[in-house]
């Protein structure tokens, strides 16, 4: 399965190091007010891609913060929840260690 993946990233990079290479023609971005910007065609569209990500993300902060208000809001209080610290209630064993993760 890691063959699999490697093989999935290494077909990704070669695909966008192709698209790269050929669109190295300067493109024009032209602007309000006649205002221009001179730069190759995979930077244009590299600025225009982060810009659409921060966007996308800059528009779900709303929902995350109504989410974990929520979340707060419905949650028991943090002293009410903790378990006494008395050595009784420890366990005498330590707890078995999470395995590592695959994937991406």
């Amino acid at each position: 399965m890691r063959f699999l993946v490697w093989v999935f990233r290494a077909l990704i990079f070669f695909t966008l190091f192709a698209f790269a290479l050929n669109n190295q023609q300067q493109a024009n971005v032209r602007w309000f007010f006649g205002v221009e910007w001179h730069a190759p065609m995979v930077i244009v569209v590299l600025v225009v891609f982060a810009a659409g990500c921060a966007l996308g993300v800059l528009a779900m902060v709303p929902s995350w913060w109504r989410h974990r208000r929520e979340v707060r809001r419905l949650s028991p209080p943090a002293a009410a929840a903790a378990p006494s610290a008395h050595p009784d209630n420890l366990p005498s064993e330590r707890p078995p260690e999470h395995p590592p993760r695959e994937g991406l």
